[in-house]
């Protein structure tokens, strides 16, 4: 679910200080965009937010809802009127959430 090794070469790069204030920021614009997909229309630059949200989630290790998002993304490119599982996009979002947070503390406490 969480790509555990994304995650720690990001907060290597950044240093521990930036990285929280980067996460910070993450969860932040996401949880917006999240929000804002419980109104959004299927066809209604979709596309561009699920690629906006694969982007944001490949950066943090977010693997599998990056790679939900990315799915859906490919299957709007190939069909405009393709449905994509908007609930299930949040569901995996929440989960990803709730297991990052919870893996950061147990990982980089201290």
């Amino acid at each position: 679910m969480i790509d555990w090794d994304r995650v720690a070469a990001l907060r290597e790069e950044i240093g521990p200080e930036d990285f929280d204030e980067v996460v910070e920021l993450f969860l932040q614009e996401v949880d917006e965009e999240i929000e804002a997909l419980s109104a959004q229309k299927q066809h209604d630059g979709l596309a561009d937010k699920l690629h906006f949200l694969k982007g944001s989630a490949m950066s943090l290790g977010f693997r599998e809802f990056s790679n939900l998002c990315q799915s859906g993304e490919v299957a709007l490119s190939k069909n405009a009127a393709a449905a994509i599982d908007l609930p299930n996009l949040q569901t995996s979002y929440q989960t990803s959430r709730s297991t990052f947070l919870t893996g950061l503390q147990d990982r980089f406490a201290g």
